[in-house]
């Protein structure tokens, strides 16, 4: 029931929707409780049938099936709720059982998608294009109904005849095979396409993988970034040959820049194998001759979770791949690793963490930390230790118990850097007695310290902040708590930015720096989205003869209590922030100019990052452009703008900047190509990173990626509204596109 999307979404089903929890490190709020933004994927209104013949051949079979007289045919086909949908006289089946994330970088903005399996097993794939919608992009159990018609539900050419859809094994034959039980997504890999000219691109691809209720399993192939129906570039079957399949994971293993992936299918009789998977035209991708198996008891113990972590065998000095799987309350696990000898496969199973089955788990792939639960509210961390042979596994219990009281546990799911940890809880027993009423919540843990987040922050190899957003929600809070920047991590980043230079540790001090501020701020003492009646006072006493009325004393007696429901419910304001505030208030002027320098010196640094980061942006800017120009041609980029720009201060002395800018100059050739005003059709100079002016006074923003003015009534803006881009014109050239898919130059959050 819930999964956590490497872009920090966290997906929670339920019988009316998916409700997507977006966290947020907003740095323009001083509130130290976690930032969630809510969305929602709505349950389609109409049951989903499943397309097994002409519809009126289907129509007349149900009839004959319903009225038949044969209890073994009319029963079965009237309780089975994939033939029946609908329900009639049963409950509806309303709602989601399962959703699955794709990597980052699959939509049109660069993100993830999110593919959903709803309650009557249709499956579909959804983007959230426009920030607060949701939008489906295809419908995979239509597609594939379709493709298994026009096939005459035969998987390849040489299969035998099907029968008639009048016979009853038939009929469960068409339904099993197109009804999903999971789907999931791989990694991104890299194909090759052929141009016109013959000429071959790479172009970036990913795979989803459904596995079906009679152990089928296609694999669909989409180009990205997934746009719709169209972006599909095949579809493929495979046959497994597990009977009641029950969970699917993806196996991707590197060795020696030699990658290699398949399917991990687990049955809900106890069996666990690799299935391959031929990946043709995928670039650097091998498969396996045949399957492997796992686990090949079948000692009734239904695999209910398969995860596969890869990590590094410090032994073996070589990559390894950490199957585990829950099965019943036990952990099944297996170590696979190539080596000169072939393919080695250690496994086995943790024995005595719970007492009742385990109903979720998930994986911290940085460090191949797995958690279970099992619904008594009782989590368990599993921590791998290598061994010379294989490994071994440390475990210890989080009693939540202890943290939200007595509570059942229905999902758990681990944030992509393994700072927070998401458990679904109802209500437990309480006095020995159940609650009348579940209500269902969605509680977050933290798993680490901020100390730890901060040395993961600095020591990072992903160097993007919108990456890991848990780990800086969790320093922002402790800067927002304490008021300062603690001393070891300003010192070591620092370090960091004087014996490195990248970007990536400006922005996280430009991200420091605007926590700080914020946590200097004084708490409004009003709700900023609240409206003020103060207009309504101004103009009664402005009138003439006007004076105190009983309608002022009340408004001036409901404004108070407004205030005081706020003082008492409002997050992030405490009553010693308020006593704090009415002190400084009280006191005189001296008192609060050490409090304003200091806000003033933040601002200065504040603008100094931001300037920084604004002429490393322009370099680059400046490098595309002299890269994919001829000589004397108008780029629609303001060239002479950004370059006079960059030269005017004269505190700044940047020798690359300054040969990049006379290469660019001489190309130009005394040409400027200024921008005009579409209003006027005056010059725009080049006076401000953030916006244009011309000299009748319109004003216009500035893009951020490109530095061009958006002369356009609608343009994009990044999460955390840091920054204004425009959107990219069919004119435009592929360099400049390009450009313009780029993330915020500030906060590395993508750009809607």
């Amino acid at each position: 029931p819930l999964a956590w999307s490497e872009d920090h979404r966290v997906s929670v089903s339920t019988a009316r929707s998916i409700a997507v929890l977006e966290q947020l490190s907003d740095v323009h709020s001083g509130g130290q409780d976690m930032v969630i933004h809510r969305t929602a994927v709505p349950a389609p209104g109409t049951a989903c049938m499943l397309k097994v013949g002409p519809k009126k051949e289907v129509a007349e079979c149900k009839e004959k099936f319903a009225s038949s007289v044969d209890p073994t045919v009319s029963q079965t086909f009237m309780l089975d709720r994939v033939f029946n949908p609908e329900g009639k006289s049963l409950t509806p089946m309303r709602g989601f059982k399962y959703s699955s994330w794709s990597p980052l970088g699959c939509d049109a903005n660069g993100r993830c998608l999110l593919a959903a399996l709803t309650m009557d097993n249709r499956l579909t794939i959804h983007a959230n294009l426009n920030r607060l919608q949701w939008v489906q992009l295809v419908d995979l159990t239509e597609l594939y109904g379709e493709r298994l018609f026009e096939a005459s539900y035969k998987l390849c050419k040489a299969d035998t005849p099907c029968g008639e859809l009048g016979d009853f094994p038939e009929f469960q034959r068409r339904h099993s095979m197109q009804t999903p039980v999971r789907m999931e997504w791989s990694g991104i890999c890299t194909t090759q396409q052929v141009k016109h000219n013959n000429e071959c691109r790479d172009v970036g691809s990913v795979l989803l993988a459904v596995l079906f209720e009679n152990g089928n399993i296609a694999v669909w192939q989409f180009q990205l970034p997934f746009l719709g129906k169209e972006s599909i570039t095949s579809c493929n079957t495979i046959e497994s040959g597990i009977s009641s399949p029950s969970v699917l994971s993806w196996w991707e293993y590197e060795h020696n820049n030699r990658k290699m992936s398949g399917l991990i299918v687990g049955s809900a009789y106890g069996p666990v194998k690799i299935i391959p998977v031929n990946l043709k035209a995928v670039k650097g991708y091998f498969t396996l001759r045949q399957p492997v198996v796992l686990w090949q008891e079948m000692d009734q113990l239904p695999v209910h979770s398969i995860k596969c972590i890869p990590l590094y065998h410090p032994y073996q000095k070589c990559s390894c791949s950490l199957v585990v799987a829950a099965r019943g309350p036990y952990v099944f696990w297996c170590l696979l690793l190539i080596s000169k000898a072939g393919l080695n496969v250690h496994n086995s199973h943790v024995t005595g963490l719970h007492s009742l089955p385990i109903v979720s788990m998930t994986a911290d792939k940085q460090n191949g930390t797995v958690y279970t639960c099992s619904s008594d509210g009782k989590v368990r961390q599993l921590i791998p230790i290598f061994t010379d042979v294989a490994l071994k596994f440390e475990h210890q219990l989080i009693k939540l118990s202890e943290v939200f009281g007595s509570v059942r546990t229905h999902g758990i799911a681990v944030s992509p850097c393994g700072a927070y940890l998401a458990v679904i809880t109802t209500e437990g027993m309480a006095n020995g007695l159940h609650p009348v009423n579940k209500n269902y919540q969605v509680q977050f843990v933290t798993l680490k310290t901020f100390e730890e987040a901060a040395a993961q922050l600095l020591e990072s190899s992903v160097q993007n902040l919108f990456r890991q957003v848990d780990l800086t929600d969790l320093v922002r809070w402790k800067i927002l708590k304490d008021k300062h920047i603690p001393q070891f991590l300003q010192e070591a980043l620092d370090k960091k930015i004087e014996s490195c230079g990248s970007t990536y540790f400006w922005r996280f001090k430009l991200f420091l720096l605007r926590i700080l501020y914020q946590s200097m701020q004084k708490a409004p003492s009003e709700v900023t989205w609240r409206p003020s009646h103060e207009d309504a006072k101004i103009l009664i006493s402005d009138s003439p003869g006007m004076g105190s009325t009983e309608d002022d004393q009340e408004e001036g007696t409901s404004k108070q209590a407004s205030k005081q429901s706020l003082g008492d419910t409002g997050k992030g304001v405490d009553i010693d922030d308020t006593a704090e505030d009415s002190l400084n208030q009280s006191s005189d002027t001296g008192g609060r100019e050490p409090m304003v320098e200091k806000l003033l010196e933040i601002q200065a640094q504040i603008e100094a990052v931001e300037m920084h980061l604004t002429r490393e942006h322009m370099k680059r800017v400046l490098g595309e452009v002299y890269l994919h120009t001829w000589i004397t041609e108008n780029t629609s980029i303001p060239t002479r703008g950004v370059c006079d720009f960059l030269m005017s201060d004269d505190g700044y002395d940047d020798r690359t900047a300054r040969v990049l800018i006379g290469h660019i100059l001489k190309k130009m050739n005394k040409q400027t190509f200024p921008e005009h005003c579409s209003l006027c059709k005056e010059i725009l100079p080049f006076t401000d990173r953030k916006q244009a002016v011309c000299s009748n006074g319109h004003i216009w923003l500035r893009c951020f990626l490109t530095y061009q003015s958006c002369q356009s009534l609608v343009y994009r803006r990044c999460l955390l509204h840091d920054s204004i881009a425009r959107h990219p014109t069919p004119e435009d050239p592929e360099w400049i596109k390009r450009l313009l898919q780029g993330p915020c130059t500030f906060c590395d959050s993508p750009v809607f």
